[in-house]
């Protein structure tokens, strides 16, 4: 069976200092404070409405911001790249192209998250990531026929075709079946292994093997 391309050990520490974060016109994280390195997941829960998605949808880049501050240093050369450059950002909405099938799916996300890379690279990858999502035998049917499962297989076989220290993941295992969330563990436990971060928003145990918990309330309960 093939196995993903290990990235090169590098030193990746991400820091968050007394962030606080509103949206619509309310604040929803404040005064929070914490460190992961390379080699760890940070497994975010709470309640609804304590700000884990906030929290993700922040540390990617995608909300500013109200005070505090968010830093990936990953001791390379690209130290002066956006946070956003840096990660796989996944949400609860999946982002494939229901017209195109599953290969071609992740060809197109192959090449654009990393235009650098061979065409070479391009096919080992994705043959990478169709195998350890189980994606194989549906690799030429358009993913407008997938199930709602499959569909977020291939979302999440994004993270393989290219390279990124940060995994900011929220709910990675919606629509999943037990096999399935299980693969989905083993690929944040090699990401880890790998000398990369995880931010994990979730309400299910992951049974990952080396993970911190975060645990977020809501402000009117005494905040993060």
């Amino acid at each position: 069976m093939p196995r993903p391309p290990v990235p090169p050990p590098v030193s990746t520490t991400l820091s968050i200092a007394d962030l606080a974060i509103d949206r619509g016109g309310r604040r929803v994280v404040e005064g929070l404070s914490f460190s992961a390195t390379g080699g760890e997941a940070i497994v975010v829960t709470g309640p609804n409405g304590a700000g884990k998605t906030t929290l993700v949808r922040a540390i990617a880049g995608f909300l500013m911001p109200a005070s505090g501050s968010i830093t990936l240093d990953t001791g390379d050369a690209d130290a002066d790249r956006s946070i956003a450059e840096r990660c796989h950002a996944i949400g609860h909405a999946n982002g494939i192209k229901a017209s195109l099938t599953v290969a071609e799916n992740l060809d197109f996300l192959a090449r654009f998250l990393d235009p650098g890379a061979t065409n070479a690279t391009y096919c080992e990858r994705i043959d990478i990531a169709l195998d350890r999502l189980a994606l194989t035998r549906l690799a030429d049917i358009p993913a407008g026929y997938l199930s709602a499962g499959q569909k977020r297989r291939v979302c999440l076989a994004r993270l393989l075709v290219a390279q990124r220290p940060l995994w900011l993941l929220d709910e990675p295992t919606v629509s999943l079946d037990t096999a399935s969330a299980r693969r989905v563990a083993e690929l944040i436990d090699a990401h880890v292994s790998g000398g990369g971060i995880a931010v994990v928003v979730t309400h299910l145990p992951l049974g990952l093997a080396r993970s911190r918990e975060l645990a977020l309330a809501p402000i009117m309960t005494g905040g993060a």
